[in-house]
């Protein structure tokens, strides 16, 4: 089994900001998941969850979506098998439930379906 525990979200106002974590766990996480992707999905009420960004195992290739892009930066810390999401200028729009999810294969990307497994969730809220 993996776990992954998210935190960080929380309510701010237009042009604040947030700093988003999750932590993925399991018995054998460390072994059978190496080189694992991750990635942060949202969902806003009526809307079907999108992607917001993935980062590859090692660190270096990140992908954003079009309204985070210059916003946002996910990072990832490899020894902590945790992944974060820094949002800045933050707005309305980005008022959502916010996913993470792990990529074993590491190939996923954009792809949510393409995801094994996801957290819980964690609410952004973001006033005008």
């Amino acid at each position: 089994q993996v776990q992954l525990v998210e935190s960080g979200g929380g309510m701010v106002q237009a042009g604040g900001s947030l700093r988003l974590s999750c932590a993925a766990s399991g018995r054998t996480f460390g072994r059978t998941f190496s080189g694992y992707g991750m990635g942060w999905f949202r969902q806003a009420p009526g809307k079907e969850r999108e992607f917001v960004a993935h980062i590859a195992w090692s660190g270096g290739v990140t992908l954003y979506a079009e309204p985070v892009k210059g916003r946002f930066t996910i990072f990832r810390d490899n020894a902590k098998n945790t992944v974060y999401l820094q949002m800045i200028s933050l707005k309305p729009e980005d008022t959502a439930v916010y996913y993470c999810a792990i990529d074993k294969r590491g190939s996923a990307w954009t792809d949510l379906t393409q995801y094994d497994y996801w957290g819980q969730g964690t609410q952004v809220t973001v006033s005008s």
